[in-house]
């Protein structure tokens, strides 16, 4: 039932993804951080079984921090997600594959671009202007397709993400309260005010 959302604009990128942590039909935390910065402009957002994202995701940042280490610079975001794909791909052959799905966001700071990649758990990968995982994507593209604009402010994404989080919460049967928001652009990463059920209005 997890959800991030990724969408890639001109000069940044946003991912906001839920915050909500569960146990069978228990809500274990309603403030879990989902998204890893892997480097100073490259982050994921990881969902899927909670043990599997964490190992993922911190054997991930380890590795991309240690080729900055070694070559004196960052990976460029499609080499990352080319990187966490061949380890994605890499673990579905083992007795242990990790099941996950995830959304890479990162600035090229050569091409001066903002780009996202979305992947799943069978390490399908693919270079996209936004994208969702989870069942709160089935409510959320439509209005992505509808409304997506790649010159949008920060601001106007930062709605749009709203948007597509408010009727998340009004169609979505499981209770998806809190959305942590990050933006990722030539200056950085940075955390953007999370976007939270009370705080959202809906539309009629």
């Amino acid at each position: 039932m997890e959800t991030p959302i990724g969408i890639a604009f001109n000069d940044f990128v946003m991912v906001a993804t839920d915050q909500t942590c569960a146990h069978s039909i228990l809500l274990m935390e309603d403030t879990c951080e989902k998204t890893y910065s892997l480097s100073n402009h490259l982050l994921m957002s990881a969902i899927g079984q909670s043990g599997d994202t964490t190992e993922f995701a911190e054997f991930m940042t380890k590795n991309i921090q240690l080729y900055k280490l070694r070559n004196a610079y960052e990976m460029s975001p499609s080499e990352a997600a080319n990187f966490i794909r061949r380890n994605l791909a890499d673990s579905l052959r083992s007795r242990n594959p990790f099941h996950v799905n995830l959304l890479v966001a990162g600035f090229d700071k050569k091409s001066e671009q903002a780009e996202l990649y979305s992947m799943d758990y069978l390490a399908g990968m693919v270079k996209t202007e936004h994208a969702t995982h989870g069942y709160g994507g089935v409510f959320s593209s439509g209005i992505l397709d509808r409304h997506y604009k790649p010159d949008m402010t920060v601001e106007e994404g930062y709605n749009l993400l709203k948007n597509c989080i408010a009727e998340i919460q009004k169609r979505l049967i499981i209770n998806l309260p809190n959305f942590g928001v990050q933006i990722v652009t030539k200056d950085g990463i940075k955390s953007l005010k999370p976007i939270m059920l009370e705080r959202v209005a809906f539309q009629k």
